[in-house]
């Protein structure tokens, strides 16, 4: 992949709040932070004292991969 990709794909990512991450995995907040200790959810980064998001490329991708197991 050129650096020209990797900067474009790093400009279409972004960060998403709780609220967008429910929309698009619809699981609980409870069910991704069991999976995420168990290495089965993308870690949540943290954005301030008491806020959080994930990056929606890592979301996607987990999403994408759910889907190929059906």
């Amino acid at each position: 992949m050129s650096a020209f990709n990797n900067h474009q794909h790093s400009i279409q990512d972004r960060v998403i709040r709780e609220a967008e991450r429910l929309q698009i995995t619809s699981i609980s907040r409870s069910q991704a932070y069991q999976l995420e200790k168990q290495g089965r959810f993308p870690k949540r980064l943290r954005l301030g004292s008491r806020s959080v998001g994930w990056r929606l490329s890592e979301i996607m991708s987990w999403v994408n991969d759910r889907a190929m197991e059906i």
